[in-house]
């Protein structure tokens, strides 16, 4: 079969896959790289391929089997890399790119081998990916498979792809880097393909650092530790330096410190804290073999290790890395919905203005002073790059209100709102809104018409990100403020006589706000702080309407409305944002979409206790499918 037409079997078979919501906003994770990203290029001893899940279950990772026994041969599959987990997160494949010793298998879109050099890894993006037995290995070096590279065979890059580019180790492992000159080199093969990538329409690159290759099992069995682990630190600062000049949208991984923060917290992330991690593995590293954790020990149970092998991490480590990186990439998912909430407190505010605005008007020369208080309750689904989660808050606002004449209304409103949200991974975030607002009420005859404009500071306190690493959870927490400015108006036209006791009016609605979130630093400068850039969120909505009234007595009114409504600023947001300990990297990932209809509906109540003081409640509704927002208002007013 030829490597075009496997191409296209994998995306027939691709496209048939249930994907979850969080899929999105990555069409395919593409990968380049060599062992530690490779998905099972390799035949094992028994090759099967279970179409239901769309996986091997006899292909060779460069890891642990799942056990019982552990051993070759007990038809025991290998654990899933870090790739692959990265990729079910996501919702996505990572199936090998030349699957054709599994059984002629369609072809997939991780191209990482293990062996692979930085220069082949440049290869399997411009001109051929190869599967060869790495040296070291029975029969290594001989040629399996091949296919055209990636950029080769396809012409572009998806731009709607998330692509994964590691490498380097084998470089370091085979002695090809000695000195600067040859990191340098080394080097600029990953930021080659790279380049390339980016100049074929790739949009968001994520390139792994490479780990403390000389603090490994190989490290002290091999008597190299030290150049081990010189070669591998002369490599990053190539890296760096080089992506660095390169520039464009690169995620620069920080692997080398996650490890040296595991290895520092080791029982917290279910390692054994009594082992020297760096001098033992599970299987396949001879002596260094741990005598209780070890495949041949007392009580194996590679859980238990970094190592698997001389180099080669174990499940668990592979699991810590994959939600590394998902935490980065997901990072945007919830902290663009910083200015959602803000959103969230002005609509909350409004409608508690609106309930004064749709109250029956005090005589002419008047005052009315109220107070109104307010429940609020927005839902994210989650979906193409959004997390789910609730936002509730509480609010309260102050404000009176003068009657100009017969035609002419004038108020003011202060008014602070408090909002709490949580998501489903259980991060939460914190906002004080403080909102003053001023508006303006016109009626003549059945024409009617108001307006109001809002000023606002927003206080975030308390944004605690939160996400696995394995087992282990881990917080990241910053501070921020910001503000925003909002003005709202409506015209409607009363069908029925004023005198009647019902009022039917459609209206035309228009609402337009921007929402300025400062750019915030996340506490500390562990591999998993970040800091994020500024964000603006503008809203510009156009609605169309019913507002219905009922005067069921002289002192009780019932009032409804119902409308849809147009949001004209639904682009994606796109965050700009980086690592706090990797420096000078800066990238933008994909947040929040806002929801371009929406329905709105509210239903309430308002009763006169006398002549002077009336109460009144109301539920209001507004949102869609995947996003809704409900809210309770109470409502004391006085005239004077």
């Amino acid at each position: 079969m030829s490597s075009r037409i496997k191409s296209l079997a994998a995306a027939i078979a691709f496209a048939s896959l249930p994907f979850t919501a969080q899929a999105m906003p990555y069409s395919q994770l593409v990968i380049f790289g060599d062992s530690l990203s490779d998905s099972g290029q390799f035949p094992d001893t028994t090759s099967t391929f279970d179409p239901g899940s769309f996986t091997f279950s006899g292909s060779n990772r460069f890891t642990n089997r799942e056990g019982p026994t552990y051993l070759d041969g007990s038809n025991e599959p290998f654990v899933a890399v870090s790739t692959q987990r990265l990729a079910t997160l996501l919702g996505l494949q990572a199936l090998p790119s030349t699957p054709g010793l599994q059984g002629d298998l369609p072809a997939g879109t991780n191209y990482a081998v293990g062996g692979y050099r930085t220069d082949q890894v440049l290869n399997s993006i411009t001109t051929e990916s190869q599967t060869i037995i790495p040296p070291g290995y029975p029969g290594g070096g001989t040629l399996l498979a091949s296919r055209p590279g990636y950029l080769l065979e396809f012409g572009a890059a998806d731009p709607n792809a998330l692509y994964y580019v590691n490498g380097g180790g084998n470089d370091v492992l085979q002695e090809t880097i000695t000195d600067q000159a040859s990191a340098s080199l080394a080097a600029s093969n990953l930021v080659a393909g790279v380049a390339a990538l980016q100049r074929a329409g790739a949009r968001v690159i994520i390139v792994s650092d490479l780990p403390d290759v000389g603090m490994t099992p190989e490290g002290v069995d091999s008597g190299r530790r030290a150049s081990l682990s010189n070669a591998a630190a002369l490599f990053n600062q190539e890296l760096d330096r080089q992506l660095a000049e390169l520039g464009g949208n690169v995620v620069r991984l920080n692997f080398r410190g996650l490890l040296r923060e595991v290895q520092g917290s080791l029982g917290a992330f279910g390692f054994d804290p009594s082992v020297v991690q760096t001098d033992f593995c599970f299987s396949g590293c001879g002596t260094q073999e741990h005598p209780v954790w070890g495949a041949a020990g007392s009580s194996p149970n590679p859980d238990r290790l970094l190592f698997n092998d001389g180099v080669h991490p174990t499940g668990a480590v592979q699991q810590i890395s994959a939600d590394y990186i998902h935490s980065i990439i997901a990072a945007p998912w919830e902290v663009t919905l910083l200015p959602e909430m803000a959103l969230s407190s002005l609509i909350g505010h409004q409608q508690q203005l609106q309930g004064q605005l749709q109250d029956q008007w005090q005589a002419s020369g008047q005052w009315r002073g109220f107070v109104a208080g307010n429940g609020m309750r927005r839902e994210f689904d989650r979906r193409a790059a959004v997390a789910g989660g609730d936002s509730d808050g509480l609010g309260l606002t102050l404000g009176s209100s003068y009657r100009l004449n017969e035609q002419w209304r004038l108020g003011v409103a202060l008014g602070l709102q408090a909002q709490q949200l949580e998501t489903d991974s259980d991060s939460e975030y914190d906002l004080r809104s403080y909102l003053l607002s001023g508006f303006a009420q016109y009626q003549q005859a059945r024409l009617w018409a108001n307006a109001s404009a809002t000023l606002g500071y927003l206080d975030y306190n308390d944004l605690k990100r939160q996400f696995a690493l394995g087992i282990a959870e881990r917080s990241e927490q910053g501070d921020s403020d910001g503000q925003l400015y909002a003005l709202s108006g409506r015209i409607g036209y009363q069908l029925l006589e004023p005198t009647s006791t019902w009022q039917l009016s459609p209206f035309l609605s228009a609402d337009v706000a921007r929402i300025e979130v400062d750019g915030y630093r996340e506490q500390g400068n562990r591999s998993t702080a970040l800091n994020f850039a500024d964000q603006t969120r503008d809203s510009r909505r156009l609605g169309l309407g019913l507002q219905l009234s009922h005067q069921l007595t002289p002192q009780t009114q019932l009032f409804a409305e119902i409308a849809r409504e147009r949001e004209f600023e639904d682009d994606p947001q796109q965050l700009r944002m980086g690592l706090n300990s990797v420096a000078f990297n800066q990238f933008k990932l994909q947040g929040y979409t806002a929801q371009d209809d929406q329905t709105l509906g509210s239903l309430g109540v308002s009763h006169r206790l006398g002549n002077e003081l009336a109460l009144s409640a109301s539920y209001h509704f507004r949102g869609s499918e995947d996003d809704r927002q409900h809210g309770l208002n109470l409502a004391l007013s006085w005239d004077w």
